[in-house]
């Protein structure tokens, strides 16, 4: 079933133009596919409303309902641009749109295609090829506001209490309805009193209260486990996108250092409050 805001738009648009006919001449971009009051409507629009549109039942669709679907949003949206008023700040929307879709377009040219072999081997021997061995560890906890209450429970526990159950009681934290459970974890993702805790612990033992930022912590230790670096294949995807991502981010850095800036000083930052200005013809 389509959307209802899809299908009201199909049922409602009337073929304006068979696509085909177009085939006849030399079609691109500016070919003009309709006019509304005189305002061309071309290809390229109509190929870029499409390429913005990701509803997957536009795939569904024959060629012919996307064309007249897309053609009738246009000449619906092209018809009410005309009533549209323009002032300052309609004006500075427009223009940040151009140079945002002007930038974009750049920063594909920027990233120089797709990495080689070679970039991504050295890449990951950047990454990893000196990274040692750490280990994880699995744990539980039960977080409390205070000392005298951790004593309690640690208490409980050294007399048989079940772990599971006194966090789904007692503790504060999120992990509470899971047991306390709080997964795998390496030790900087903690709070160092946590991390060194849990280093100084053995599988099965529970700890003695452990202060920190949020409280009073008992912890169980569940199991620990060594993880190696990555192979290459399995961190191929991240290494390709960082490698974008550096190379986009080197050239921004590149192109901006080399362009001329000549800031205007002596303008109050209060004016940003001042969205009145925008109203201005």
């Amino acid at each position: 079933m389509l959307k209802p805001s899809i299908l009201a738009a199909f049922v409602i648009a009337a073929p304006m133009m068979v696509p085909g006919a177009l085939l006849a001449e030399e079609s691109n971009a500016d070919t003009v596919v309709a006019t509304v009051n005189d305002q061309p409507i071309t290809l390229g629009q109509m190929i870029v409303m499409k390429q913005s549109m990701q509803d997957p039942q536009m795939a569904e669709l024959p060629d012919q309902a996307v064309w007249d679907l897309l053609l009738d949003q246009l000449i619906r949206q092209t018809a009410v641009a005309a009533n549209g008023k323009e002032n300052a700040g309609v004006r500075a929307q427009l223009e940040l749109q151009r140079r945002n879709t002007l930038a974009a377009a750049a920063v594909t040219e920027l990233s120089g295609g797709e990495p080689t072999d070679e970039e991504v081997q050295a890449e990951y021997e950047e990454l990893f090829a000196d990274a040692e061995p750490t280990t994880e560890f699995s744990a539980a906890h039960i977080l409390v506001e205070d000392e005298e209450k951790a004593k309690e429970l640690k208490k409980e526990l050294d007399e048989g209490a079940d772990f599971g159950t006194l966090a789904e009681e007692n503790s504060t934290g999120p992990s509470g309805p899971n047991k306390g459970d709080l997964g795998w974890f390496a030790p900087d993702q903690m709070v160092p009193p946590f991390a060194e805790a849990v280093k100084a612990m053995e599988p099965g033992q529970v700890s003695d209260p452990v202060q920190t930022d949020f409280g009073w912590h008992i912890i169980k230790l569940n199991e620990t486990r060594v993880k190696e670096a990555p192979k290459l294949d399995e961190v191929r995807e991240q290494l390709v996108q960082k490698i974008h991502r550096d190379k986009i981010e080197a050239e921004i850095e590149r192109v901006s250092s080399e362009s001329k800036v000549e800031k205007t000083e002596g303008i109050d930052p209060a004016l940003l409050n001042k969205a009145d200005l925008l109203e201005a013809e």
